[in-house]
């Protein structure tokens, strides 16, 4: 439908507000549509349209028997190169591809006046110059007139084609991960991978191929083909291009569509190439063969890239195991050589489980920190941009909040790996639970109901109460997203021996127990089996990062005790920690850092670090509390100004440092002023006291106000 070059009549005011649709409904030619001009159109298409356009959301109307297609400019996006010509025109002119699918709800929503949702619901679409298939959620709901009759079908669209390829993509690889260790022999190995991915992908034909390493050919031994020539066997590069195999070695995915006859006439039109790469050589190439001329999306891509490197780490492992197995036979002919080579295959199979692991964690975390670190930069580069700006506080309270999160999740890692450095102490969990009662209230919201049952005169246990607050605060979000439509929670403590059964092999030690149950949904076999895995969550995608029980467990048995959680769907949950009982009284709690003590006179800080840009950023922020500061990039630096007489009255540094740590520049700090008052700020989370000599330790990344507390704490003790 074309637009009218020239508009005698005014603007109707059912469009003033519709945005660019608005203006081109206006402007369009009208005569062709069995519609007719917006001037004509009935007062309730005129009121829905009104409500229709300038929305946020993205709809689509389906008017009169012809289904003429009329939307918002939400909606634009989802119909790519359809718009604007599928505007104002009947349905099936522009959605012919799947208007066998589309028209029956359609029609079904007119003749039976009930509204249709679905989600997740897929459709074959034609919209940037090729067909692929999509997901929406979608509710069509029909649309009267003034005599009742259905006039059209309104209909709420959502995308979800991101978020469905995700999960199907972590669905096969997580298939990948469970039954490729299980199939034991390479070969058994490479059939399944391959085959799995042909599936999935709809391609005619893949493979793994092994360089060759004369620089020019690869080695296919097992192919999925569908009905065409297998590609076992022995071929050269150049085949798919001159540049292919240069490419491979660079790392890069190479996707091909062949316009060669010669190529055309075995059936194929595109290839997609990815590289196996083991210490910067090309070891391997995984092919993937359609026989339609097509473009594979990114997460086509993705999955073919994780399923080389997945299911080749599983090849060679299962290769070094048969290789293994073959040189025991002829352990008594060949016993020095032999252990030779197990030991090397053991070193290789090592490697590949380490790097398996890594591969596992890097991927589970990358996400969440990448989410992290953007506000963060995002609000630095603004305010550098406009530092005058009026929203200058609010980039900045985001970017805190973000890196707060940040550390979290770091201290969840270091928990889930025994690695955190903890600050226990002698702890009531009575007046801790109650001092946390109106945040888990909040927490929790209304439809919640909270129990608590922890006798004051409880025992004290040993544990650093700052991570046990949010060890009971993941417990208690865990418990809240199980019970979706409300429910009850009990949080409940005593001795051991007057409660729930101790862990197996948790003997020997005065325990205390602290238990959080809930009535929710509950957790099948399966489910209880693998909660305390890193990164596994039944939470779905962006609602966690499956690091809350780990975390929780981790930091029970770094405390010298235990966890345990029980389950059964439709039952509820019960969590329950272990924790050590304490000789002394507890501890009060201290308060939230709310605002950094200033320093009460001038006093000097000798401040070393070999980060310039930690050194700097810590330096300003002892600056503003009143201390005059002395930087250093080294231990050798800082001593060279002490020799020269200067003497601070603090002295703050980094451990982890060339040619001298920390806590030995301390020690001969301490040689020239025996009372000086050392801080040790470090962000390393596995050293020991002995190796920090018994000072003061404050672990990045810190607040202003934890280092402040940290100095004044020091100087207010020195005599």
């Amino acid at each position: 439908m074309k637009p009218l070059q020239q508009l005698d009549n005014p603007p109707l005011h059912f469009l003033l507000n519709g945005g660019a649709i608005g203006s081109l409904l206006q402007t369009m030619d009208w005569r062709d549509s069995p519609l007719g001009p917006p001037n004509t159109w009935s007062p309730h298409l005129q009121t829905v349209m009104a409500t229709l356009l300038p929305a946020q959301a993205q709809f689509v109307l389906f008017w009169g028997e012809a289904y003429v297609a009329l939307y918002n400019d939400a909606y634009v996006p989802t119909i790519g190169n359809k718009h604007p010509q599928a505007l104002g025109r009947p349905g099936q002119e522009h959605w012919s591809e799947l208007w066998d699918d589309l028209e029956p709800l359609l029609r079904g929503v007119r003749e039976t006046g009930q509204t249709f949702s679905a989600k997740d619901r897929p459709f074959y679409i034609e919209r940037r110059g090729l067909g692929e298939t999509v997901y929406f959620d979608l509710s069509y709901s029909p649309v009267r007139e003034a005599d009742g009759t259905v006039g059209g079908v309104l209909c709420l669209v959502t995308e979800t084609t991101e978020r469905v390829r995700f999960q199907q993509r972590q669905a096969f690889l997580l298939d990948l991960g469970r039954t490729l260790p299980g199939l034991g022999q390479a070969d058994r190995i490479e059939a399944y991978a391959v085959s799995r991915l042909a599936q999935q992908l709809g391609a005619m034909q893949v493979y793994f191929a092994e360089d060759l390493g004369d620089g020019t050919g690869f080695k296919v031994t097992h192919a999925w083909a569908d009905g065409v020539l297998s590609m076992q066997g022995q071929h050269c590069y150049a085949t798919f291009g001159a540049s292919l195999r240069e490419q491979l070695v660079a790392g890069q995915v190479v996707q091909q569509v062949h316009d060669s006859l010669s190529v055309q006439h075995a059936g194929l039109r595109t290839t997609l190439h990815v590289p196996v790469l083991r210490a910067g050589r090309l070891e391997a190439m995984l092919g993937v063969h359609f026989h339609t001329p097509r473009q594979c999306v990114e997460d086509e891509c993705q999955l073919a890239e994780e399923t080389a490197k997945q299911a080749w780490a599983a090849i060679t492992h299962a290769r070094a195991e048969h290789a293994l197995h073959l040189l025991n036979h002829s352990l008594e002919e060949r016993v020095a050589a032999v252990l030779a080579q197990r030991e090397a295959a053991m070193l290789q199979l090592h490697e590949a489980h380490k790097l398996e692991m890594i591969g596992q964690l890097t991927g589970g975390i990358a996400h969440d920190l990448n989410n992290m670190l953007t506000p963060i930069i995002a609000s630095f580069e603004l305010m550098h941009r406009h530092p005058q700006s009026e929203r200058a506080p609010r980039l900045i309270e985001g970017g805190l909040q973000a890196a707060e999160r940040a550390r979290n999740l770091v201290g969840r890692l270091l928990s889930f790996a025994r690695r955190q450095t903890l600050k226990p102490q002698s702890v009531s969990l009575a007046a801790l639970v109650e001092d946390m009662r109106e945040l888990i209230a909040r927490s929790l919201g209304p439809t919640i109901e909270v129990q608590v049952l922890v006798d004051p005169a409880l025992a004290p246990v040993v544990v650093d109460p700052h991570q046990l607050e949010l060890a009971l605060l993941n417990l208690v979000v865990n418990a809240r997203d199980a019970m979706l439509d409300g429910g009850s929670l009990s949080i409940s403590a005593g001795l051991a021996g007057d409660g729930p059964h101790r862990p197996a092999g948790l003997v020997g030690a005065q325990l205390a127990w602290l238990q959080v149950r809930d009535n929710g949904c509950g957790m099948d076999e399966e489910q209880l089996r693998r909660c305390i895995e890193p990164f596994y969550s039944t939470k779905g995608v962006g609602k966690g990062t499956g690091l809350g029980l780990p975390m929780v467990q981790g930091l029970a048995l770094q405390s010298g005790g235990g966890f345990a959680i029980g389950s059964q769907p439709g039952q509820g949950t019960e969590a329950t920690l272990w924790l050590p009982i304490s000789d002394s009284a507890a501890v009060c709690a201290d308060s939230d850092l709310v605002e950094a003590p200033q320093a009460d006179r001038a006093r000097r800080v000798l401040l070393v670090d070999d980060e310039e840009i930690v050194r700097h950023a810590t330096a300003s922020q002892l600056r503003d509390l009143g201390y005059e500061v002395i930087e250093a990039a080294s231990a050798a630096a800082a001593l060279q100004r002490v020799a020269r007489g200067w003497m601070p009255d603090v002295l703050v540094t980094d451990h982890v440092m060339a040619q001298m740590t920390g806590a030995r520049f301390a020690q001969q700090m301490r040689e020239r002023k025996p009372d000086l008052p050392v801080l040790i700020i470090t962000g390393y989370a596995n050293l020991t006291p002995k190796e920090l000599k018994g000072f003061e330790v404050l672990r990045k990344p810190y607040r202003q106000a934890e280092l402040a507390q940290s100095v004044a704490r020091l100087l207010t003790a020195r005599p």
